[in-house]
């Protein structure tokens, strides 16, 4: 069409000669309509106007410009001028229309789901008494009121608290707990007919304790751990520690993972979790269990990739907490999440997880929580590191256990094993170790070989194969890993495609 449009306006010439009494006198072209009836717009030819100056006596190039179409005799001034207002009013339409569809889908899909599990469930047991196993004990037990909520805890003054004032003085003196939620330090009769239990207890001690109860717990009991960690000296995940703590490698488990607060639960704030286990109708029951109108639940088999998500964004939030306590700057916190991000990502699928698990609900939205949020416990800790203060006087003044600390251990470990290079994580354990201080951590990480490749995944097809030349490129996660250096020979540019991910890597 343009090809056709360009002929015909090349007709025209747009300088007419007319003659006169007294001399030629160009007579310039003011304005030229050119009509065209196929133009693709409904009800309406585009017009074209060649323009020129009358005031010059010279020749000039015309201009092509988009001119209205003049009103008809018939038209309706009322009309044209309601075009804008039609137009918003369609758009308001569509959005309408599709949140309409949106929420017949949710109606339609709530109506189907099972409701079941919460009507058969009569006792849930929850092992601890910190800030997150007392914020989920009072969810589920304002779920439904004849249910019995039994929390395990081993200080006998916040057992008294509980049951006395239905308040947990320790972690939220200002909240006040179901009724129906019971304090016990007598682990045969919490467990004793439960149908649910909920595992808050700090990984570190995770095995010593399960292994005092073991003989109190049925085989068939579904655990769902709320603790987010690896062990220090066996580098193990809860999904291995309670199988074996428990003697019972077919003890259920599921994995609750995501960016969640204690204290915005107890607020009712809303919420979205995760929960993981390769038995996909025990994720689908305690997905029923857990979710309400402020707790929203999603499913994953991915057990592996939200635990490894949920420890190590622990060891990043430390990480992020020294850079604000230093004063860096957001660049900087931007340049270091962003890393960690990568690296979390790199150990994980090294492990087995899936890379959308870690760019998910439990793994980046965790990470943003955790290493921007000052309720963080862990971003606390390297707050007060970034400003000067010594580990050991921070742990002593804090009355809950920040994770971070004790897995930053099991960073370099999981990092050799698997052979992967984490820079900013391995930072974190030689600063929890005393053998880096935060200043020097920073310098170090800065002064890393910055060598760059391009990277574009799926180029191959159209690159002549005669100038391809394999190459090895080291990096995190591309340790030996051959793949294939291209070399334009039009830009003399290199190009790499790497076999597994598109991250920046180094030629060695």
């Amino acid at each position: 069409m343009v090809a056709s449009l360009e002929s015909q306006l090349l007709f025209f010439n747009p300088i007419l000669t007319a003659k006169s009494s007294h001399s030629k006198t160009p007579l310039h072209v003011h304005s030229l309509i050119l009509k065209l009836p196929n133009f693709p717009l409904k009800n309406s030819p585009l017009l074209f106007t060649l323009n020129s100056s009358s005031s010059s006596s010279t020749t000039t190039t015309p201009r092509c410009v988009a001119t209205p179409p003049p009103p008809q005799p018939n038209s309706d001034p009322v009309a044209i001028t309601n075009v804008a207002p039609d137009r918003t009013r369609d758009r308001r339409k569509i959005v309408r229309v599709a949140w309409e569809k949106l929420v017949r889908w949710s109606r339609s899909w709530r109506s189907k789901a099972k409701t079941d599990i919460l009507e058969r469930t009569k006792k849930v047991v929850v092992l601890g008494g910190g800030s997150f196993g007392t914020a989920m004990a009072a969810h589920v037990a304002n779920k439904k009121n004849q249910l019995e909520v039994y929390m395990l805890v081993r200080d006998p003054l916040v057992c008294q608290s509980i049951n006395e004032t239905h308040c947990n003085h320790r972690y939220f003196p200002e909240h006040k707990l179901p009724d129906n939620v019971i304090a016990t330090t007598d682990a045969k009769a919490a467990l004793l007919g439960a149908d649910y239990c909920l595992h808050a207890v700090p990984v570190q001690f995770s095995s010593s304790f399960l292994e005092g109860i073991a003989d109190f717990v049925d085989p068939g009991l579904p655990f769902i751990s709320l603790s987010k960690g690896l062990e220090l000296n066996t580098l193990r995940m809860m999904s291995q520690i309670i199988p074996r703590a428990l003697k019972n490698p077919r003890q259920p488990f599921i994995a609750l993972s995501g960016p969640s607060f204690a204290l915005e639960l107890m607020n009712e704030l809303p919420t979205a979790m995760v929960v993981a286990s390769k038995d996909k109708k025990l994720a689908n029951a305690v997905q029923q269990l857990l979710a309400s109108s402020h707790l929203r639940i999603s499913t994953s088999s991915d057990v592996t990739g939200v635990e490894i998500a949920g420890a190590l964004k622990n060891v990043l939030a430390i990480a992020a907490g020294i850079v604000d306590g230093m004063n860096l700057g957001n660049n900087s916190m931007a340049a270091l999440v962003a890393q960690g991000c990568s690296e979390i990502r790199w150990l994980a699928t090294k492990m087995g997880a899936k890379p959308t698990t870690i760019t998910g609900l439990s793994g980046t939205g965790d990470i943003m929580l955790t290493c921007f949020v000052n309720l963080s416990r862990n971003r606390t800790v390297g707050v007060r590191l970034g400003s000067g203060e010594k580990l050991d006087d921070i742990l002593s003044s804090m009355n809950q256990v920040a994770e971070g600390v004790s897995t930053a251990g099991a960073v370099i470990a999981l990092a050799q094993k698997y052979n992967v290079k984490m820079p900013v994580l391995t930072a974190v354990a030689r600063i929890m170790d005393n053998e880096l201080t935060p200043k020097k951590a920073v310098l170090e990480l800065m002064s890393l070989p910055q060598n760059y490749c391009q990277v574009q995944v799926g180029a191959a097809r159209s690159i002549d194969p005669t100038v391809l030349d394999p190459c090895k490129l080291s990096g995190p996660g591309l340790q030996g890993v051959v793949v294939l250096a291209r070399t334009s020979k039009l830009t003399n540019t290199a190009v790499a495609v790497p076999v597994f991910t598109a991250e920046p890597i180094m030629f060695v």
